[in-house]
């Protein structure tokens, strides 16, 4: 049965580990709601490190509901995505989406980011 938690182990965690990502990106998505870059990592799994900005999304509530949403479509694809590091950076107008149509755009570009490796 495919673990489907999002524990530490699969968080992007420091300044450091957001650096090297930001400095060695090799694959990336982008949307018109927000940004995923990725880079290989020696893990045998993926993590997910999250930017959502307040200038971006303007309520803690809508940031706090967004980085739910990603979580949440992380940990379901997590077991189809090779071994990368991937931040995704959220960009204005993401909130003004449904919570269905949030959850289908994040999952879309994780599928792309997938297909890319």
């Amino acid at each position: 049965m495919p673990n489907f938690n999002f524990e530490k182990s699969k968080r992007l965690l420091n300044a450091q580990s957001f650096q090297s990502v930001f400095e060695n990106t090799d694959l990336k998505v982008s949307n018109s709601n927000f940004l995923l870059l990725a880079h290989q990592n020696k893990l045998k799994h993926a993590r997910l490190g999250m930017i959502v900005a307040k200038k971006n999304i303007r309520l803690s509530v809508g940031r706090n509901r967004i980085k739910r949403v990603i979580r949440s479509s992380f940990r379901l694809n997590q077991q189809n995505l090779a071994a990368l590091d991937i931040i995704f950076l959220v960009r204005k107008g993401m909130n003004k989406l449904s919570f269905k149509d949030q959850s289908k755009s994040i999952s879309l570009g994780l599928d792309q980011l997938k297909n890319k490796t």
